[in-house]
Formats: C-alpha cells, structure tokens, sequence
C-alpha cells in the first residue's frame, strides 16, 4: 500500500465523518471535513504522479472515492433541503449510470480503460466548489438557492462528461463486434 492510496482510503473514511456532521447540523466542520477531503483529491494522484507511485487499486479506487464524497454530499445536502433533489439526482444518476456500465463491461469481459478525461476532472472540479459553496452559505446563514451559472455549467459538464464516458465505454464493445 503506497501513501497515494493511504490517501485515497482517507478521503473513502471522512466520509461517513462528514455525513454525521451534516446529521447533526455541526455544518462549520462539515465543511472543514470536505474541504480536506477535497483536497486530498488533488494531493494522491499529484504524489502519484510525482513519484511514479501510480497502482491498478489507484486506478478504481481513486474515481470511487470522489463518487463515493460527492453522492453522500449531493444526497445529504438535499435530504436537508439545501441542495435541490433534482439537481442531485442528475449528478448521483450519472455516477450510477457509469458504474453500472463499468460493472456490465466487466462483466461481459470487455476490454475497457478506467480513466478520467479532462472533462471528467473539470465535471468533478465544478461539483466540489458546488457543494464548497453551498456548504459556505449554510455556515454563513446565507440563502442556498438556486445558484444559476454555476449550477447550470456544473450540470450540463456532468451530462456531457457522463455522455462521453458511456461514449467511450461503448466504442471499443462496438468496434469488437464488427465482423
């Protein structure tokens, strides 16, 4: 176990910690906890990179774990009314959408390369400061609303980003069964 992946499986573990924040309206913490969590997204794959620590585990574990933080920020956020159901259920659906995919791939057998496109990381980038900023406004005491620029570009890179994985998941099957 190298420390990219130590960090990896931290972030995985605040997770349930900033949920129980969020539980118990301790709403300042809640967002020191994701802001670290946040940052140790950056942090593991700059030291894995940086000191050529790049493992097959990092590969599946590393997209799992933003997945994993960002549905339990998007679901509990809306279960306490400060982010809309809708929009949470666009970003929570194409996370479930892609692995599913991924899973059915595997399971076929197929041959598929688990790795983020840059509009994918720029997808997972807009959806942290989303929640980074919705979770300042609740410290804050300030209103939550409807956030339209940011929450319309944040939406429509997830759509995107999410039509262009499926894309990439389906080319290489399509490309196999050509006679």
């Amino acid at each position: 176990m190298n420390l990219p992946n130590l960090i990896t499986i931290l972030r995985i573990l605040l997770i349930p910690v900033f949920i129980n924040l969020l539980i118990y309206g301790l709403y300042r913490s809640a967002l020191s906890v994701f802001l670290l969590a946040s940052f140790t997204d950056g942090l593991d794959g700059l030291i894995a990179r940086a000191a050529n620590q790049r493992t097959t585990l990092g590969t599946y574990l590393d997209p799992m774990a933003d997945k994993l933080l960002l549905t339990a920020a998007f679901v509990g956020l809306s279960v306490l009314q400060f982010v809309p159901v809708w929009v949470s259920v666009i970003v929570v659906s194409r996370d479930l959408i892609l692995v599913l995919g991924a899973l059915v791939l595997h399971l076929a057998q197929a041959q598929f390369i688990i790795s983020p496109t840059p509009l994918g990381k720029t997808t997972t980038f807009l959806q942290l400061v989303y929640i980074i900023l919705i979770l300042s406004l609740v410290v804050l005491n300030k209103d939550t609303g409807f956030k339209q620029p940011l929450v319309s570009g944040m939406l429509l890179l997830t759509i995107l980003s999410g039509l262009h994985y499926i894309y990439r998941g389906i080319r290489p099957v399509n490309n196999h069964l050509r006679p």
